[in-house]
């Protein structure tokens, strides 16, 4: 009969806690979207930015493009020469 009991008290104690964590995560849910909704009724919408800025920015985004590839080849060839030794 104890076994019985302490199955039962077992089985409600996890239904509580599962409780718990469904309402705590019920209740973040909600206010993280109203707090998303919030941020969108008051933030100002962003401006456009202009037509000119944007042939300057995209001849110069290559370049580090290209440079953050060498960093990258460096760093794996680096790790592949130490590892062989």
């Amino acid at each position: 009969m104890q076994d019985q009991e302490l199955l039962q008290d077992g089985l409600a104690l996890m239904a509580l806690g599962m409780g718990v964590v469904f309402v705590f995560l019920a209740i973040l849910v909600v206010s993280v979207t109203l707090m998303s909704k919030l941020i969108d009724r008051f933030q100002p919408v962003p401006a456009a930015a202009d037509t000119g800025r944007k042939s300057l920015s995209s001849s110069a985004s290559s370049s580090p493009d290209d440079e953050v590839m060498a960093v990258i080849s460096a760093a794996v060839h680096r790790y592949r020469s130490t590892r062989r030794s």
